[in-house]
């Protein structure tokens, strides 16, 4: 019987042992915030170096088990330029309106889109953008979109004061605008002008705009909860029409 007895006893501690260690595997410490920025800055010059614009300004991976893009432009050889918050832009020389217009920080925008979000890790020493996941896809759904659409709404670029009265009322808080807006995605987009096409034009992506972590939603709580958390983000788009937004559609 004490043999049996010890036999548990020794079972429960190698099973609480091995839950301990699987706990400590699972916890895996935040780096610092300005760890973070080092991370997102060298993920997004990795990105630059593995990724081209196709025939249709789409961001495109060059792939190794292939010639046929062996000449292709990389993005970072592209005369990208990086804002003091960290954001990179590609003006895609070619894709642009001739005049256009400008785009002001709270128009009404349309525009079609395939945007990314990617964690920045160390992986074989190497620091990379990882865990990949689409934000928009305009591609798959053929969609144009702006804020004022329904479906899938432009909030991450302006976010109407009445949808935050509405958020704030049901929820009894009282969020701002950073709760939805990517700061950094307004800012990449000063450098783009518009062009004055029907939603129903083909698309020709004008550039490229990155938004590491901390001109997005950062360690922030946001919208979308902590999804987005330590997250950067990637834009390649067509900005199809802006106009000056109405008193109503505030």
């Amino acid at each position: 019987m004490k043999k049996i007895l010890l036999g548990i006893a020794l079972s429960v501690v190698v099973l609480q042992g091995c839950k301990k260690d699987r706990d400590e595997e699972e916890v895996v410490p935040e780096i610092s915030v300005e760890e973070q920025k080092t991370y997102d800055d060298a993920a997004a010059k990795d990105f630059l170096t593995k990724n081209y614009l196709n025939s249709k300004g789409v961001i495109t991976a060059f792939d190794d088990t292939v010639t046929t893009d062996d000449n292709e432009k990389k993005l970072i050889d592209y005369d990208y330029k990086t804002l003091p918050s960290g954001v990179i832009y590609i003006v895609r020389p070619g894709a642009q309106p001739d005049p256009g217009k400008e785009v002001g920080t709270t128009d009404v925008i349309s525009i079609f889109q395939f945007a990314k979000s990617y964690s920045s890790a160390k992986v074989d020493d190497k620091i990379i953008y990882n865990n990949e996941s689409t934000f928009v896809n305009s591609i798959a759904s053929g969609n144009v979109i702006s804020d004022t659409s329904l479906l899938n709404p432009t909030n991450y670029f302006y976010v109407k004061q009445s949808v935050l009265e509405a958020y704030n009322k049901a929820n009894s808080t009282n969020i701002g605008k950073d709760f939805y807006e990517i700061e950094g995605f307004q800012e990449g987009l000063k450098y783009f002008k518009s062009f004055d096409l029907d939603n129903s034009a083909e698309y020709n992506m004008q550039g490229v705009i990155i938004v590491p972590s901390r001109a997005a939603y950062g360690r922030d709580n946001s919208i979308y909860g902590t999804a987005y958390r330590n997250r950067s983000f990637v834009f390649n788009f067509q900005l199809y029409n802006t106009r000056a937004r109405k008193t109503n559609e505030n």
